[in-house]
């Protein structure tokens, strides 16, 4: 299927989308009546300055009729109503962009609100460049459209409705000529706005993901250049990019046609106006001042016509914008809590029974998982890349849901506990490390904002990180850039550790903690392991296997399954699989 014909949307769903909008811009109800009241007297100002300029024509025909006095006044009552009109229009721009940044406001609130309830299961099946892309250009193009749907749509609706009144009331035939070709131009403009629709849609996804690629090229642009792998990179990025080319001319050249072509529809429109109009005025029907107002009408009749067919073509490329933004906030939310869900208490008491899980329907990766982990036991869990260790430090912290049997800590199904108070029970460090973007001291305080600087430096000593602080140019205020990208990789592991440290939870989930340390600096960082474990019960992922010997039980893992469990010594005597794992590192023997 093309991109296009995945991008278009069908008119039920473009309604859809239209009325969820409406229904976005339901809570700013005043604005929008604000906005009609002041377009109105704006348009009312506006056209009534034509009918005082006709009656000032009136009165300086003829040589020697030129009546001052009258003209003056006229003059003066000009200058009042394009005071008035002018005030209106920056009421108007006032009500329409406190709408229109206030509903884009609620949008990204909503999807970031909406990022933070979605399963793990979707941000790892979707581009995180992509779920940017919704949030911040999608939500852009759609304030744009919408602004200029509140501030042109409105005034030049009611410019049009009000210029037939103003014209019917002084000539009804004349009139007529505006009605009769005016469909003229609502039926090109509605043909180019259906066929421009569906190439606006498809250059939002085009361009989602572009970002995607985008995004995902500069995280990773050292293993990129590493590889020598920029000139493919330079390629993937061109076929995106000469697509996104495509879908964007053809959207630009479509919306493009709209105004040249309402405006030969309003040309159209004005020469008619004049024609009749000068025809009425040589047999005496009307006067030169009313011809004059004729005119100025038919021009404020069409220009309307002009700014709302490229209204419409903007309005579209905003609800294509509008309905993947939709399409984030309706995506399956993790499986809600229980309804009688409570706060866990934990002792440290861990138990998995029978547990089965596939993150794809039809390959099974663990199967039949029992395991019953006793308060302050210290369980290591090894295995061969891929048998489902990381997967069960996932479905410990409930990250994704077990498919069957259950998880039970202290007793209660993890399922029947707040979420919250189950990962508020453990205390991780993974080896994919998470900083963000601010000073050292707020990284290491992320889990206990309202923690003291001298909390924080315990902290850092007995996560070794204190040392390396300390040499850094503003200490712990030192501000470091998004994920750490101005430290290394062992000192952005050692604040990551030291974050764990500030906290000390009840429960421990260490997966490949020192993965990134120097050997020396990991002999320290074992023995505050070591002293943070006491009495904790800890689930330790490592390959070194030189670094659990010291494990109550280690769980020996593979294909989903435990086949051996023990400790170091039983497990090394029993000469299984475990036994093959740990000389393999020390003999180079390959298993």
């Amino acid at each position: 299927m093309s991109a296009k014909a995945k991008a278009k949307l069908t008119p039920e769903q473009r309604s859809a989308t239209l009325r969820r909008v409406l229904g976005r811009i339901k809570p700013y109800s005043f604005y929008v009546v604000c906005s009609l009241i002041v377009a109105a007297v704006s348009v009312a100002a506006q056209l009534y300055i034509p009918i005082l300029c006709g009656n000032a024509i009136d009165f300086m025909l003829g040589k020697g009729n030129v009546q001052m006095a009258a003209v003056m006044k006229i003059i003066v009552e000009i200058l009042v109503i394009a005071l008035i009109a002018a005030f209106a229009q920056w009421l108007l721009s006032v009500c329409n962009n406190r709408i229109t940044f206030s509903v884009s406001r609620d949008l990204r609130n909503a999807a970031l609100r909406k990022i933070q309830s979605l399963p793990l299961s979707y941000l790892d099946s979707h581009p995180s460049g992509d779920i940017v892309s919704r949030m911040v250009a999608d939500v852009d193009t759609f304030a744009d459209g919408l602004l200029m749907g509140f501030t042109q749509l409105f005034s030049g609706l009611l410019t049009i409705f009000g210029t037939l009144l103003f014209m019917l009331r002084e000539n009804v035939p004349i009139t007529l000529v505006v009605v009769c070709i005016t469909p003229l131009s609502l039926v090109v403009a509605s043909f180019l706005a259906k066929r421009s629709y569906g190439y606006f849609q498809s250059q939002s996804k085009v361009r989602g993901e572009q970002t995607a690629l985008v995004n995902e090229m500069i995280e990773g642009q050292k293993v990129v250049q590493a590889f020598g792998h920029e000139a493919e990179s330079l390629s993937a990025f061109d076929e995106v990019n000469d697509r996104l080319q495509d879908v964007s001319l053809k959207a630009i050249f479509f919306s493009s046609l709209t105004n040249p072509a309402t405006r030969f529809v309003n040309n159209i429109v004005y020469a008619g106006v004049g024609l009749v109009g000068a025809i009425y005025a040589v047999r005496g029907g009307i006067t030169i001042g009313q011809l004059s107002i004729f005119l100025s009408y038919a021009n404020q009749y069409t220009k309307p016509f002009n700014e709302i067919s490229g209204v419409v073509t903007e309005l579209q490329n905003a609800l294509a914008c509008a309905a993947r933004v939709f399409e984030l906030l309706d995506a399956e939310d993790q499986i809600p809590e229980a309804d009688n869900a409570v706060v866990l208490a934990p002792d440290g008491h861990v138990e998995l029974k029978d547990v089965s899980f596939r993150y794809l329907p039809d390959r099974p990766l663990i199967e039949g998982l029992n395991l019953d982990v006793k308060p302050g036991q210290r369980i290591a869990i090894v295995g061969p890349t891929g048998c489902g260790k990381t997967t069960l430090i996932n479905l410990l912290m409930r990250f994704y849901d077990v498919n069957g049997g259950s998880i039970s800590v202290s007793g209660t199904d993890i399922r029947n506990v707040t979420r919250a108070s189950l990962r508020g029970s453990y205390g991780m460090v993974l080896q994919d490390t998470w900083l963000r973007a601010g000073t050292i001291r707020e990284n290491i305080a992320y889990g206990k904002p309202d923690a003291t600087d001298e909390e924080v430096i315990a902290a850092a000593k007995a996560a070794h990180a204190h040392s390396f602080i300390r040499r850094l140019p503003d200490g712990y205020n030192t501000v470091i850039a998004e994920d750490g990208g101005n430290i290394s990789q062992g000192q952005k592991q050692l604040l990551c550790i030291a974050r764990v440290m500030l906290c000390l939870p009840p429960m421990l989930i260490l997966d490949e903690a020192t993965s990134s340390i120097d050997t020396r600096t990991e002999v320290r960082i074992q023995a505050a392991f070591a002293q943070m474990m006491k009495g904790r019960t800890s689930f330790i992922v490592a390959h070194r296997l030189s670094t659990i010997r010291e494990a109550d039980v280690i769980l020996v893992m593979k294909d989903g399954h435990i086949i051996e469990q023990g400790d170091h010594d039983t497990l090394l005597a029993k000469g299984g699989f475990y036994a093959k794992l740990y000389n393999s590192q020390f003999e180079g023997v390959e298993t």
